[in-house]
């Protein structure tokens, strides 16, 4: 998968450093991944969450971090990160919309 706004990860745990290490496992995997369908990416993560418009959520870090990204299966093999923060934070968006 191809993976947009990297540098939103590094922002991220440069503010909250116990993040680092979960952040670049899921970037690794991910960047290693050839998604298909939903059914995909639950059979690796199954803590997932998924919303309308491919919005997919995942849990960091013992769901202490909250990470929305937008999918493009494949062909395309795309992830657009959407949305990063604190389990606080992301109870204020709309993870579909945003």
């Amino acid at each position: 998968m191809r993976i947009f706004n990297r540098s939103t990860l590094q922002d991220f745990w440069l503010r909250y450093p116990d993040a680092e290490q979960p952040l670049r496992a899921w970037h690794h995997e991910v960047e290693n991944a050839s998604w298909q369908n939903p059914a995909e990416i639950r059979a690796h993560y199954g803590s997932a969450d998924f919303v309308a418009n491919n919005r997919v959520i995942f849990d960091i870090r013992g769901n202490t971090y909250r990470l929305v990204v937008a999918v493009k299966y494949g062909p395309l093999f795309c992830v657009y990160i959407r949305f990063l923060g604190t389990h606080p934070e992301y109870d204020k968006i709309d993870a579909a919309t945003i």
